[in-house]
């Protein structure tokens, strides 16, 4: 493959939410969706993601917005990474099938047009107070929580950095 045909591959991966449809109708299934900020990618957040593709066919990671990110608390300066360039790096792992981006506070609006067979969060969030859990559970999907890999967040490297 060229060089130009490598970028031209990865930026296919990114999909803006109005094109979603028709992107989905070509991955495989089952789908595994996931979703979160992934501001600086760490060793945690690429096992996760490992382990979520494994989980089906194909998998879609919707990113938080710069907006959303910030709604989220995490400080006045976050995310540190745009949006453009989160997207980017996630749609450069070989565990992305798909990259999308939603403006919400939560992608249960994203979740609800896409229905995927398998819904993905970290260890660190209870499946069942989740909205989006009885959404996918609801059609049939499944809805999990995969185990935390402890010792890796961005916050704490954020801090880490700042000492």
């Amino acid at each position: 493959m060229s060089n130009s045909n490598a970028i031209l591959a990865l930026y296919d991966k990114i999909c803006d939410p109005r094109d979603l449809p028709a992107r989905l109708a070509h991955l495989p299934r089952p789908l595994v969706f996931t979703n979160g900020v992934f501001d600086v990618l760490h060793r945690g957040h690429v096992q996760y993601l490992t382990q979520a593709r494994a989980l089906g066919a194909s998998l879609l990671v919707a990113l938080n917005t710069d907006a959303s990110a910030r709604r989220l608390g995490k400080g006045p300066d976050r995310p540190l990474n745009p949006e453009d360039d989160r997207a980017v790096v996630m749609a450069a792992l070989g565990s992305t099938s798909l990259v999308t981006w939603f403006d919400e506070d939560t992608p249960l609006q994203l979740i609800t047009q896409v229905r995927p067979d398998i819904l993905v969060k970290g260890g660190d969030y209870d499946m069942q107070t989740l909205a989006e859990t009885g959404v996918v559970e609801a059609y049939g999907g499944r809805a999990l929580a995969l185990p935390f890999v402890s010792g890796y967040s961005t916050t704490a490297l954020v801090q880490k950095i700042r000492l």
